[in-house]
């Protein structure tokens, strides 16, 4: 049996630390949004008795350190299932290392694929709770749509869907360490606290322009990327309504009424970014399309 899954990207339109807990983990506030940039994860029972992956992508491993890999070990661990023969491909359109949730996106599939396959008919909260085991954005990748997202990104809470836009991602070259960046917040503690009640009445009003001015994300007071001012500049110079950097960065995203306005920006951006995409906010984080 073989099914197919496209696996979408996700931008925080809000990204708070909250605190440092004692687990060495962070408690964050995210409001968390799905877009319609996605890689297509395709998972195949097969008679051996091991997974295998491959990729499209150069330099994304195909061993246990892939979180598709890592996924589909927890999948069958929780459901104590031993005939554990699977092959993973991944077509990958989310770039790497971006703060898109790329690799939890297919940790993600992986989980909703093995659930069809195994026949399982576990809820999408009972996914998450393997989910999370892997990674803090899996559970997200799993529900998609608009949420806010507490704890360490496994706590997920509905919050009125994004309007229909057009949302313009755009990766510089800067590679980013998040690590480095919560050991700034560790020592140093935030200049600024993002607006957080501010962002839920506006996501709860699902006034764009509200919700643009309310957008931040604390990551940009630790993550230094050089480019992400001239881009944020780019955008907002032609109509963005506002811009922010999702997750640890360093893609930056602006959110724009008409898809001319995006794709002018876009042409201007490539002096700056490598990897630019226009996208539209979508309600799923995972959607099977075929079997």
């Amino acid at each position: 049996m073989k099914v197919k899954v496209k696996a979408y990207a996700k931008i925080n339109l809000m990204l708070d630390i909250v605190a440092q807990r004692k687990d060495g983990y962070h408690d964050l506030f995210m409001i968390m949004q799905s877009v319609g940039l996605y890689d297509t994860v395709t998972v195949e029972k097969t008679k051996c008795n091991n997974i295998t992956l491959s990729c499209d992508e150069e330099g994304i491993p195909l061993n246990e350190k892939n979180i598709a890999y890592k996924a589909a070990v927890a999948f069958f661990k929780a459901n104590n299932i031993k005939d554990t023969g699977i092959y993973i491909d991944i077509k990958k359109r989310i770039p790497h290392a971006a703060g898109l949730a790329g690799g939890s996106a297919d940790g993600a599939a992986v989980i909703v694929a093995l659930n069809q396959i195994y026949k399982t008919n576990l809820s999408n909260k009972e996914l998450c709770r393997i989910g999370v085991k892997i990674g803090a954005d899996v559970p997200f990748c799993i529900c998609g749509g608009t949420l806010l997202a507490q704890g360490i990104g496994e706590v997920l809470n509905p919050v009125k869907p994004l309007r229909k836009c057009f949302i313009l991602l755009a990766k510089p070259q800067t590679g980013v360490n998040t690590g480095n960046a919560f050991k700034a917040f560790d020592e140093n503690g935030k200049v600024h606290t993002p607006d957080k009640l501010g962002m839920l009445y506006a996501m709860q009003s699902r006034d764009l322009e509200q919700i643009c001015a309310k957008m931040e994300n604390v990551f940009e007071q630790f993550i230094e990327v050089p480019e992400r001012v001239y881009i944020k500049e780019i955008m907002r110079s032609n109509g963005a309504l506002g811009t922010c950097m999702s997750g640890s960065g360093p893609t930056v995203f602006g959110i724009f009424l008409n898809k001319e306005d995006a794709e002018k920006s876009a042409e201007e951006l490539k002096n700056y970014a490598k990897d630019i995409h226009i996208c539209t906010p979508v309600s799923k984080g995972c959607k099977i399309e075929s079997e």
